[in-house]
């Protein structure tokens, strides 16, 4: 099994209940697929560099999860297919790290907003 953390950007406007929607979501794709969501930090609302789909500020979440390579990837098309998502980037942590926020993953998160390719 592997370790993954997923950033995700929402739009700020959402309710509660619809980010709550799609993480469920992303978290029944992993469970379908024998992997095992984990802990979700939630960021809150943040303040883009710039732009993003033609909005200023966005609601950022931290998922981490365990599986295997198949249950992420359900998950990324779960996620490219929401429309509630702006952004998200799946990272794979290195061996022997595991629920433990990486330096990494936070740059990882700053990085999403100059990144041009979306996920």
């Amino acid at each position: 099994m592997r370790h993954y953390e997923i950033p995700i950007i929402f739009d700020s406007s959402l309710e509660e209940d619809a980010i709550r929607s799609v993480l469920d979501r992303v978290g029944e794709a992993i469970t379908s697929q024998g992997g095992k969501p984990g802990r979700v930090e939630r960021w809150g609302r943040r303040r883009f560099a710039y732009e993003l789909a033609h909005r200023s500020e966005g609601y950022y979440v931290l998922l981490e999860a365990t599986g295997e390579p198949a249950a992420v990837n359900e998950a990324h098309r779960v996620l490219s297919l929401a429309d509630e998502v702006l952004r998200h980037r799946v990272i794979r942590l290195p061996d022997g790290v595991s629920s433990v926020r990486s330096p990494r993953a936070s740059q990882a998160a700053e990085a999403m907003n100059g990144d041009v390719n979306e996920r």
